[in-house]
Protein backbone atom coordinates (compact mmCIF):
# COMPACT_ATOMS: atom_id res chain seq x y z
CA UNK A 1 0.00 0.00 0.00
CA UNK A 2 2.64 2.46 1.21
CA UNK A 3 4.82 1.81 -2.80
CA UNK A 4 1.03 2.41 -4.18
CA UNK A 5 0.62 5.37 -2.65
CA UNK A 6 3.91 6.98 -3.72
CA UNK A 7 3.60 6.07 -7.37
CA UNK A 8 0.15 7.82 -7.22
CA UNK A 9 1.69 11.07 -5.58
CA UNK A 10 4.24 11.14 -7.99
CA UNK A 11 4.05 13.57 -10.71
CA UNK A 12 2.87 13.29 -13.94
CA UNK A 13 4.65 15.23 -16.82
CA UNK A 14 2.71 16.56 -19.07
CA UNK A 15 4.19 17.64 -22.52
CA UNK A 16 4.19 20.99 -23.16
CA UNK A 17 2.23 22.26 -26.70
CA UNK A 18 3.82 24.54 -28.85
CA UNK A 19 1.55 27.68 -28.28
CA UNK A 20 2.48 27.11 -24.30
CA UNK A 21 6.42 27.20 -25.59
CA UNK A 22 5.75 30.21 -27.54
CA UNK A 23 3.92 31.83 -24.57
CA UNK A 24 6.70 30.96 -22.46
CA UNK A 25 9.35 32.33 -24.54
CA UNK A 26 7.79 35.48 -25.31
CA UNK A 27 7.29 35.86 -21.51
CA UNK A 28 11.11 35.69 -21.17
CA UNK A 29 11.95 38.09 -23.71
CA UNK A 30 9.74 40.63 -21.88
CA UNK A 31 11.42 39.90 -18.76
CA UNK A 32 14.99 39.98 -20.04
CA UNK A 33 15.32 43.64 -19.59
CA UNK A 34 14.72 43.82 -16.29
CA UNK A 35 16.86 40.59 -15.84
CA UNK A 36 19.57 42.31 -17.39
CA UNK A 37 19.09 45.81 -15.55
CA UNK A 38 18.88 43.90 -12.04
CA UNK A 39 22.06 41.76 -13.33
CA UNK A 40 23.67 45.24 -14.26
CA UNK A 41 22.77 47.48 -11.66
CA UNK A 42 21.97 45.69 -8.48
CA UNK A 43 23.52 41.75 -8.69
CA UNK A 44 27.30 42.82 -10.40
CA UNK A 45 27.70 45.88 -8.07
CA UNK A 46 27.06 43.66 -4.94
CA UNK A 47 29.60 41.16 -6.02
CA UNK A 48 32.17 44.32 -5.84
CA UNK A 49 30.90 44.43 -2.45
CA UNK A 50 31.59 40.88 -0.82
CA UNK A 51 34.83 41.03 -2.95
CA UNK A 52 35.83 44.61 -1.14
CA UNK A 53 34.55 43.44 2.19
CA UNK A 54 38.05 41.28 2.28
CA UNK A 55 40.43 44.32 0.86
CA UNK A 56 41.40 47.51 2.69
CA UNK A 57 39.66 50.71 2.08
CA UNK A 58 41.97 51.50 -1.02
CA UNK A 59 40.62 48.10 -2.82
CA UNK A 60 44.32 46.73 -2.44
CA UNK A 61 45.62 44.20 0.34
CA UNK A 62 43.99 40.97 1.19
CA UNK A 63 42.61 41.41 5.44
CA UNK A 64 40.73 38.36 5.23
CA UNK A 65 38.02 38.19 7.97
CA UNK A 66 39.37 41.25 9.72
CA UNK A 67 36.54 43.90 8.48
CA UNK A 68 33.79 41.55 9.61
CA UNK A 69 35.60 41.34 12.71
CA UNK A 70 35.76 45.12 13.03
CA UNK A 71 32.11 45.62 12.16
CA UNK A 72 30.95 43.01 14.64
CA UNK A 73 33.22 44.74 17.89
CA UNK A 74 31.83 47.91 16.65
CA UNK A 75 29.51 49.04 19.48
CA UNK A 76 28.01 51.56 17.34
CA UNK A 77 26.75 48.57 14.60
CA UNK A 78 25.83 46.43 17.65
CA UNK A 79 23.58 49.24 18.78
CA UNK A 80 22.23 50.02 15.56
CA UNK A 81 21.42 46.11 15.05
CA UNK A 82 19.64 45.44 18.27
CA UNK A 83 17.77 48.58 17.60
CA UNK A 84 17.03 47.52 14.39
CA UNK A 85 16.00 44.26 15.17
CA UNK A 86 13.95 45.74 18.32
CA UNK A 87 12.29 48.01 15.13
CA UNK A 88 11.07 45.24 13.27
CA UNK A 89 9.71 43.04 16.07
CA UNK A 90 7.82 45.13 17.68
CA UNK A 91 6.23 47.01 14.61
CA UNK A 92 5.90 44.53 12.18
CA UNK A 93 3.31 42.61 14.33
CA UNK A 94 1.46 45.56 15.61
CA UNK A 95 0.97 47.14 11.91
CA UNK A 96 -0.50 43.77 10.72
CA UNK A 97 -2.69 43.17 13.59
CA UNK A 98 -3.83 47.16 13.08
CA UNK A 99 -4.64 46.63 9.18
CA UNK A 100 -6.02 43.76 9.61
CA UNK A 101 -8.56 44.66 11.68
CA UNK A 102 -9.08 48.50 10.59
CA UNK A 103 -9.67 46.50 6.73
CA UNK A 104 -12.33 43.52 8.94
CA UNK A 105 -14.13 47.20 10.04
CA UNK A 106 -14.22 48.59 6.74
CA UNK A 107 -15.13 45.86 4.39
CA UNK A 108 -18.33 46.85 3.56
CA UNK A 109 -19.00 49.52 1.30
CA UNK A 110 -21.09 52.15 3.35
CA UNK A 111 -20.65 55.74 3.03
CA UNK A 112 -18.89 55.99 6.57
CA UNK A 113 -16.55 53.34 5.42
CA UNK A 114 -15.86 54.96 2.13
CA UNK A 115 -14.82 58.02 3.91
CA UNK A 116 -12.43 56.43 6.70
CA UNK A 117 -10.72 54.54 3.93
CA UNK A 118 -9.76 57.44 2.29
CA UNK A 119 -8.79 58.86 5.30
CA UNK A 120 -6.57 55.80 6.20
CA UNK A 121 -4.94 55.94 2.52
CA UNK A 122 -4.21 59.76 2.87
CA UNK A 123 -1.03 59.54 4.31
CA UNK A 124 0.36 57.09 1.29
CA UNK A 125 -0.10 59.86 -0.86
CA UNK A 126 1.91 62.70 1.47
CA UNK A 127 5.91 62.52 0.26
CA UNK A 128 8.23 61.41 3.37
CA UNK A 129 9.27 65.24 3.91
CA UNK A 130 5.75 66.63 4.93
CA UNK A 131 5.26 63.30 7.06
CA UNK A 132 8.29 64.96 9.00
CA UNK A 133 7.45 68.07 9.69
CA UNK A 134 3.59 66.70 10.94
CA UNK A 135 5.48 64.70 13.38
CA UNK A 136 8.16 67.66 14.26
CA UNK A 137 5.15 69.93 15.01
CA UNK A 138 3.46 67.43 17.45
CA UNK A 139 6.47 66.26 18.76
CA UNK A 140 9.10 68.90 19.15
CA UNK A 141 9.95 70.59 22.25
CA UNK A 142 7.99 73.46 21.56
CA UNK A 143 5.38 71.40 19.63
CA UNK A 144 1.58 70.81 20.40
CA UNK A 145 1.62 68.06 22.55
CA UNK A 146 3.88 69.84 25.09
CA UNK A 147 1.65 73.09 24.65
CA UNK A 148 -1.35 70.54 25.13
CA UNK A 149 0.61 69.05 28.10
CA UNK A 150 1.29 72.06 29.91
CA UNK A 151 -2.42 73.53 28.88
CA UNK A 152 -4.03 70.98 31.12
CA UNK A 153 -0.85 71.71 34.15
CA UNK A 154 1.49 68.72 32.62
CA UNK A 155 5.31 69.05 32.02
CA UNK A 156 6.67 68.93 28.69
CA UNK A 157 9.69 67.01 27.48
CA UNK A 158 12.27 66.91 24.31
CA UNK A 159 10.10 63.65 22.38
CA UNK A 160 12.74 63.05 19.74
CA UNK A 161 15.65 63.32 22.80
CA UNK A 162 14.59 61.07 24.85
CA UNK A 163 13.54 57.34 24.86
CA UNK A 164 9.83 58.12 24.01
CA UNK A 165 11.68 58.65 20.45
CA UNK A 166 11.00 55.14 19.70
CA UNK A 167 7.67 55.00 19.92
CA UNK A 168 7.09 58.58 17.90
CA UNK A 169 9.11 56.99 14.90
CA UNK A 170 7.03 53.40 15.48
CA UNK A 171 3.39 55.57 15.43
CA UNK A 172 5.39 57.52 12.40
CA UNK A 173 5.68 54.20 10.53
CA UNK A 174 2.53 52.09 11.16
CA UNK A 175 0.90 55.25 10.42
CA UNK A 176 2.49 55.67 7.62
CA UNK A 177 1.80 52.42 6.25
CA UNK A 178 -2.16 51.20 8.03
CA UNK A 179 -3.34 52.66 4.46
CA UNK A 180 -0.81 50.18 2.35
CA UNK A 181 -1.46 46.91 4.38
CA UNK A 182 -5.22 47.26 5.03
CA UNK A 183 -5.51 47.61 0.84
CA UNK A 184 -3.71 44.27 1.17
CA UNK A 185 -5.88 42.30 4.08
CA UNK A 186 -8.96 43.94 1.67
CA UNK A 187 -7.99 42.21 -1.41
CA UNK A 188 -7.49 38.75 0.45
CA UNK A 189 -10.81 39.76 2.13
CA UNK A 190 -12.42 40.03 -1.24
CA UNK A 191 -11.37 36.59 -2.59
CA UNK A 192 -13.65 35.01 -0.17
CA UNK A 193 -17.51 34.45 -1.54
CA UNK A 194 -20.05 35.73 1.41
CA UNK A 195 -21.95 32.30 0.40
CA UNK A 196 -19.53 30.69 3.07
CA UNK A 197 -20.18 32.88 5.63
CA UNK A 198 -23.79 32.72 4.81
CA UNK A 199 -23.47 28.81 5.75
CA UNK A 200 -21.79 29.07 8.70
CA UNK A 201 -24.15 31.45 10.28
CA UNK A 202 -27.26 29.41 9.36
CA UNK A 203 -25.72 26.59 11.30
CA UNK A 204 -25.26 29.22 14.17
CA UNK A 205 -21.88 30.24 13.59
CA UNK A 206 -20.40 33.46 15.50
CA UNK A 207 -18.16 36.06 14.52
CA UNK A 208 -15.32 34.35 16.22
CA UNK A 209 -15.73 31.25 14.85
CA UNK A 210 -16.34 32.26 11.13
CA UNK A 211 -13.14 34.44 11.84
CA UNK A 212 -11.44 31.28 12.69
CA UNK A 213 -12.42 28.62 10.42
CA UNK A 214 -12.91 30.61 7.36
CA UNK A 215 -11.34 33.78 7.23
CA UNK A 216 -8.03 32.80 8.45
CA UNK A 217 -7.51 29.20 6.70
CA UNK A 218 -7.97 31.58 3.27
CA UNK A 219 -5.68 34.26 4.24
CA UNK A 220 -2.28 32.37 4.45
CA UNK A 221 -0.99 34.07 1.41
CA UNK A 222 -2.30 37.38 2.52
CA UNK A 223 -0.26 36.85 5.44
CA UNK A 224 2.69 36.20 3.65
CA UNK A 225 2.63 38.97 0.85
CA UNK A 226 1.49 41.72 3.60
CA UNK A 227 4.16 40.72 6.22
CA UNK A 228 7.22 40.53 3.63
CA UNK A 229 6.26 44.17 2.07
CA UNK A 230 5.80 45.36 5.87
CA UNK A 231 9.35 43.85 6.32
CA UNK A 232 10.42 45.78 2.96
CA UNK A 233 8.71 49.09 4.28
CA UNK A 234 10.47 48.91 7.57
CA UNK A 235 14.29 49.56 6.10
CA UNK A 236 12.70 52.58 4.73
CA UNK A 237 11.39 54.37 7.95
CA UNK A 238 14.97 55.40 7.75
CA UNK A 239 13.65 58.76 5.93
CA UNK A 240 11.29 60.03 8.44
CA UNK A 241 14.02 59.18 11.04
CA UNK A 242 16.75 60.84 9.51
CA UNK A 243 14.48 63.80 8.60
CA UNK A 244 12.99 63.96 12.17
CA UNK A 245 16.31 63.42 14.20
CA UNK A 246 19.24 64.19 11.50
CA UNK A 247 22.31 62.60 11.32
CA UNK A 248 22.40 61.29 15.23
CA UNK A 249 19.20 61.21 16.55
CA UNK A 250 18.63 59.65 20.07
CA UNK A 251 20.43 56.03 20.58
CA UNK A 252 16.75 54.25 20.64
CA UNK A 253 16.40 54.85 17.16
CA UNK A 254 19.71 54.77 16.00
CA UNK A 255 19.09 52.72 13.05
CA UNK A 256 21.74 50.46 10.58
CA UNK A 257 20.50 53.03 7.66
CA UNK A 258 22.02 55.59 10.05
CA UNK A 259 25.43 54.16 11.05
CA UNK A 260 25.65 53.50 6.96
CA UNK A 261 25.09 56.65 5.89
CA UNK A 262 27.73 58.10 8.59
CA UNK A 263 30.12 55.16 7.30
CA UNK A 264 29.63 56.77 4.23
CA UNK A 265 30.50 60.17 4.82
CA UNK A 266 33.45 59.58 6.67
CA UNK A 267 34.24 56.99 3.72
CA UNK A 268 34.84 53.85 5.88
CA UNK A 269 34.60 51.83 3.04
CA UNK A 270 35.70 48.90 4.55
CA UNK A 271 33.61 48.46 7.45
CA UNK A 272 30.54 49.27 5.18
CA UNK A 273 30.81 46.50 2.80
CA UNK A 274 31.24 43.88 5.49
CA UNK A 275 28.29 45.43 7.25
CA UNK A 276 26.40 45.32 4.01
CA UNK A 277 27.23 41.54 3.39
CA UNK A 278 26.00 40.55 6.80
CA UNK A 279 23.56 42.31 6.52
CA UNK A 280 21.97 40.46 3.63
CA UNK A 281 23.05 37.50 4.98
CA UNK A 282 20.42 38.15 7.66
CA UNK A 283 17.67 39.22 5.16
CA UNK A 284 18.28 36.14 3.39
CA UNK A 285 18.17 34.12 6.06
CA UNK A 286 15.06 35.32 7.53
CA UNK A 287 13.43 35.33 3.98
CA UNK A 288 15.10 31.76 3.10
CA UNK A 289 13.43 30.60 6.47
CA UNK A 290 10.21 31.74 6.13
CA UNK A 291 9.99 30.20 3.06
CA UNK A 292 11.38 27.31 4.05
CA UNK A 293 8.58 27.06 6.59
CA UNK A 294 6.19 27.84 3.90
CA UNK A 295 7.24 25.28 1.65
CA UNK A 296 7.06 22.80 4.45
CA UNK A 297 3.22 23.38 5.65
CA UNK A 298 2.18 23.17 1.96
CA UNK A 299 3.56 20.07 2.11
CA UNK A 300 2.39 18.92 5.14
CA UNK A 301 -0.80 19.70 4.34
CA UNK A 302 -0.62 18.68 0.83
CA UNK A 303 0.09 14.82 2.43
CA UNK A 304 -2.67 15.21 4.94
CA UNK A 305 -5.64 15.92 2.21
CA UNK A 306 -3.96 12.63 0.31
CA UNK A 307 -5.47 10.51 3.40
Amino acid sequence: MPQKRRRQSRRRWIPISQNRKKEIRTAYLFLLPSLLGVGGFVFLPFLDVIRRSFLQASGKGFVGARNYQSVLLNEAFGRAAGNTARFMVICIPLLLLLSLCTALALRNTGMFQKAAKTGVLLPMAMPVASVAVCFQMIFDRHGWLNLLLQKFGGGGQDWLASDQAFWVLTACYIWKNLGYDMVLWLAGLSAIPREQYEAAQVQGAGRWSCFRYITMPQMKETVFVTALLSFINAFRVFREAYLIAGDYPHDSIYMLQHLFNNWFTNLDIQKMTAAAVLLMLGIGGVLGGEELWRNHREKREGQLGQL
